[in-house]
């Protein structure tokens, strides 16, 4: 008598961090999701290019739409004068997780007003009509003591089910100092935050990957990790966009847009999903795998 053989099931989340920041960025979401194995982006309820990513989002049913929660590198949603503890001089957020962690140790960020401000930014993506998939956030911010508590009740209350656990060192590289120590600490903290989603019913992927030091996942990095996608659900964060040229100086990061661009449309990593036998979808998959098991 021969034992029955359990299938493998391997699933793979692309999503497109900061999609709504700037036109090239919507551009690339359309174009990896039309031609390549992108199913998911997160939008910045304060990007310049708002409208259109929701637009997009629109157009295609396949995506699936999260919201990307930004306290840091980015604008708010609330008047500034709403805000102080979060906001520079300027009425911007501070500039990054240093900045905002800093300020955040030294007791200086008032979390009351970390959830009036993320609640209006979940409201502007609700008034969309858009139906929401999941929600994570800019340099992984959320996951922080305090904060991870806000977005789950925000979540929970808006009846989003699935949350990004960033499993995997956050914020690696050569920032020094306080960047470094958030890096030893950054995969603890996703940890927890995983938990803490689990008891309150939230759904989060068995596995994350994403290079979070500036560098690109080419295509040659997303072959390999497919090649070795383990069992399960695995969401890679990605940041692709249509014009290095425009996003490095927006941004002030000197990323390789258009090199994760290359990766998600790339023939060969479409092939190589078809041959592994692994789907690409997006977080509503999760939300069905947490009601099969009455999650």
């Amino acid at each position: 008598m021969y034992k029955k053989e359990v299938p493998v099931l391997r699933y793979i989340i692309i999503n497109a961090d900061d999609f709504g920041r700037h036109a090239e960025i919507n551009r690339a979401v359309e174009q990896g999701l039309v031609h390549g194995c992108l199913r998911s982006a997160t939008v910045m309820p304060g990007g310049a290019a708002f409208a259109g990513a929701i637009d997009i989002a629109r157009r295609h049913e396949a995506l699936g739409l999260g919201v990307h929660f930004t306290l840091v590198d980015g604008n708010p949603i609330l008047p500034p004068s709403e805000i102080p503890s979060l906001v520079a001089e300027d009425g911007r957020f501070l500039p990054d997780h240093t900045a905002l962690l800093r300020r955040y140790l030294k007791g200086g960020v008032n979390l009351e007003e970390v959830r009036r401000e993320l609640a209006a930014q979940l409201r502007k993506v609700e008034a969309t009509g858009v139906p929401i998939s999941h929600v994570d956030s800019h340099q992984h911010m959320h996951t922080l003591p305090g904060i991870i508590d806000i977005v789950l009740d925000l979540a929970v209350s808006a009846r989003i089910r699935a949350v990004r656990a960033p499993r995997t060192p956050l914020f690696a590289g050569a920032f020094g100092g306080l960047g470094q120590l958030v890096g030893r600490l950054g995969l603890t903290l996703a940890q927890l935050a995983a938990v803490k989603a689990h008891r309150r019913g939230l759904a989060v992927t068995e596995h994350f990957a994403g290079i979070v030091a500036g560098e690109a996942i080419s295509e040659a990095e997303l072959l390999k990790l497919i090649a070795h996608l383990p069992q399960g659900t695995t969401e890679v964060m990605m940041h692709p966009g249509t014009c290095n040229e425009v996003l490095q100086e927006d941004s002030g990061w000197q990323h390789d847009f258009e090199e994760e661009l290359r990766a998600i449309t790339s023939p060969r990593v479409m092939a190589a999903l078809r041959e592994e036998e692994i789907e690409s979808v997006n977080f509503r998959h999760l939300k069905g795998a947490a009601a099969q098991r009455g999650n």
